[in-house]
């Protein structure tokens, strides 16, 4: 948590002259929003309906992804440092999730708060700038109108500055359903805090649908570790085995324990009824 609460405030700019000395700080009231947001559906208020245009103008909604996890950023295109950097890296992170997990496991959104600068046009721009070439991946332009609702939805903020805009720079991770599940900060991020709660939310989604891919699906992320000395992902199948390996040595313990148990009682039953049931007279017929 502390190191999120950094990253927010080394990117936000500082409080106007005039605030109120007692009040939070920016960052602070800006972290809150953000994590707010966390549990947070995108169907309330119609949120995942509102209209998008992707960077060739091609009209789609966030309620179009619904069904796999997809990551929503938010970017304005005047900006010539943090947001390409901060792309950038988010891009090197979603190729090392996209290696890991699949390629088609899950979406990226970039919305261009900007508007109406934020044209389809210059978000192709700065698809470009940014060297984003995943065709999984879409820069969207929303209507003027719609930019608040979605930057509240989303937790969200930025403050108009003499530069451009200071603003928290995150990545939402949002499940098959909609709902916001994670939020990621920095405009340098690190693979296995992203990588890590994106592979929490397509297991859990693979949990809750039980077939004989999502069940191989459980058994590939479940082996799928983050190597610090490459820094990143690799499969592990030794996991996969190890617990194969317990698993057999605990049921053929159980089976031998079963066994024992059912011919300690037929060697019991056979004790006590080895005449038949019939009691007999002491030194007479029966």
């Amino acid at each position: 948590m502390w190191r999120a609460v950094l990253l927010a405030a080394s990117l936000l700019g500082a409080l106007p002259a005039d605030a109120d000395a007692n009040a939070p700080p920016a960052w602070d009231r800006a972290l809150q929003d953000s994590q707010a947001a966390i549990g947070r559906s995108l169907r309330e208020g119609g949120i995942d309906a509102m209209p998008l245009l992707d960077s060739r103008e091609r009209r789609f909604s966030l309620a179009d992804l619904r069904g796999r996890p997809f990551i929503v950023s938010f970017v304005y295109t005047g900006c010539f440092q943090a947001c390409p950097v901060a792309t950038q890296s988010l891009a090197a992170v979603v190729r090392q999730a996209r290696q890991a997990l699949g390629d088609d496991r899950f979406e990226v959104v970039s919305i261009g708060f900007n508007q109406p600068f934020d044209t389809p046009e210059a978000m192709a721009a700065f698809a470009r700038q940014a060297r984003v070439d995943d065709p999984r991946w879409r820069f969207a332009s929303p209507r003027a109108e719609d930019v608040p609702a979605l930057a509240r939805a989303f937790g969200f903020s930025w403050s108009a500055t003499p530069k451009g805009f200071d603003h928290v720079t995150q990545a939402s991770i949002v499940d098959a359903q909609g709902t916001i599940r994670h939020q990621v900060y920095g405009d340098t991020i690190e693979a296995p805090f992203f990588v890590g709660p994106l592979k929490a939310v397509i297991a859990g989604e693979a949990a809750e649908r039980l077939t004989l891919d999502n069940l191989w699906l459980k058994v590939k992320l479940y082996c799928t570790v983050y190597d610090p000395a490459s820094g990143r992902y690799r499969l592990d199948y030794s996991l996969f085995f190890e617990i194969f390996a317990g698993a057999s040595v605990l049921g053929a313990l159980a089976w031998v324990i079963l066994r024992e148990l059912r011919r300690s009682k037929s060697r019991g039953a056979r004790g006590a009824g080895g005449n038949g049931g019939v009691p007999r007279r002491a030194g007479g017929r029966p």
